[in-house]
């Protein structure tokens, strides 16, 4: 079955622009996936056309082939781009090959490792920087159902911090503790804001609310600062969503001193992200895959995560986004009482919806800016 074109479809909401990819064959089946990256749906969708030379022609069984011409053989490191790229062609070959085995994804990755995937709100405390606004927001999450919600309580934070803003993060993680009791967990989210020194500051002052974890509590380009704060921290540390590559996993592991990964599938593809998996299997290791980008994505997770054996927890901002996400895909991906399935449909189990992808255009204001006051809101800028 031979790859013979490719669509780009971007879709734009007020925080982040989504970019879909419809892959077509000579034999009339297609797949989709979904190449996303903040602040660059248009360069990546550039990158998907300009590297369909590589592609295009090939036998979509070929996974393996496929992703070396689109990494190794360009030769240039093109990072989280270039790994968005790959990530879409890759994914939406694999849909098509569940297709035609007629079969879900997660049962051509190893199949059925859990009954259910439970799940962790994210994207919920849109709204201002408040103690109050947090409290009463996690009240609803727990209210749905989740036993897990996370949450940056950090506001534009970044290396250091003034003291009234440090104790404003703290206080709005005691008051998401208070507001959900001790049986339900916490996930702090650092979205790589801070120097060794003020990550560890807050790890132990955040310490009395027993979070689960604190994710990516500093800058994920030196691996040494990582497992600096990871070894003295008492809080758990989680990170990986920022790595586009094994090699990158390969390092952080060797140290044995984070145990929670979040690899980012839409970075990395499925393939090498199954081998990841593995790697930290071999570890003593659980992942708790990024599922931030848009709802293939999470579909994309919701396979991924049914097959593996060590994972963790999903991650599940669909539920908390604009109401229209819903009718992207046929059929949505629901949450039901904060636990998830994966679709049973073959391959993906899901389809575009392209009438409703047409009402929602690119916008270049359609960006998550994590270091500009009031980010937390999730606006157009």
């Amino acid at each position: 079955m031979i790859i013979t074109n490719v669509e780009t479809f971007i879709v734009g909401n007020s925080w982040k622009n989504w970019l879909f990819v419809k892959l077509h064959t000579n034999e009339g089946i297609y797949g989709i996936g979904e190449g996303t990256l903040n602040g660059f749906a248009k360069t990546v969708e550039a990158a998907i056309h300009e590297l369909k030379h590589l592609y295009l022609g090939m036998d979509v069984h070929d996974v393996e082939t496929i992703t070396l011409k689109m990494t190794r053989d360009v030769y240039s490191d093109g990072g989280q781009i270039q790994g968005s790229a790959l990530a879409a062609i890759e994914t939406a070959c694999w849909d098509i090959i569940g297709k035609e085995a007629g079969q879900p994804l997660y049962k051509l990755l190893g199949g059925k490792c859990h009954e259910k995937l439970r799940c962790y709100a994210n994207g919920w405390y849109r709204g201002p920087r408040d103690p109050q606004s947090f409290h009463e927001k996690a009240k609803d999450v727990v209210a749905r159902g989740y036993t897990a919600l996370k949450f940056d309580p950090f506001g534009n934070a970044w290396r250091t911090v003034e003291r009234k803003d440090f104790q404003i993060g703290l206080e709005i993680i005691a008051a998401v503790r208070e507001a959900v009791g001790p049986e339900v967990d916490i996930l702090i989210e650092g979205h790589n804001r801070f120097s060794v020194h003020t990550a560890l500051q807050f790890a132990e002052a955040m310490m009395p609310y027993e979070p689960t974890w604190f994710e990516a509590p500093v800058p994920p380009q030196r691996i040494s600062s990582m497992v600096e704060v990871a070894k003295r921290s008492p809080v758990p540390i989680a990170c990986g969503e920022d790595y586009y590559n094994r090699e990158q996993f390969a390092e952080l592991l060797k140290h044995d001193a984070v145990h929670i990964i979040q690899l980012e599938p839409q970075y990395l593809g499925i393939s090498a992200s199954k081998q990841i998996c593995g790697m930290v299997h071999a570890h003593g290791g659980v992942t708790a895959p990024h599922s931030a980008q848009g709802p293939i994505c999470s579909v994309v997770c919701s396979h991924l995560n049914m097959a593996t054996p060590n994972f963790f927890i999903h991650e599940i901002f669909d539920e908390f986004n604009e109401p229209w996400e819903e009718e992207l895909l046929t059929p949505p991906l629901k949450v039901n009482r904060g636990y998830l399935l994966p679709p049973e449909g073959p391959g993906l189990g899901i389809d575009l919806n392209l009438e409703e992808i047409a009402k929602h255009p690119y916008d270049p204001g359609h960006w998550l800016p994590l270091f500009k006051q009031g980010w937390e809101k999730r606006e157009k800028h």
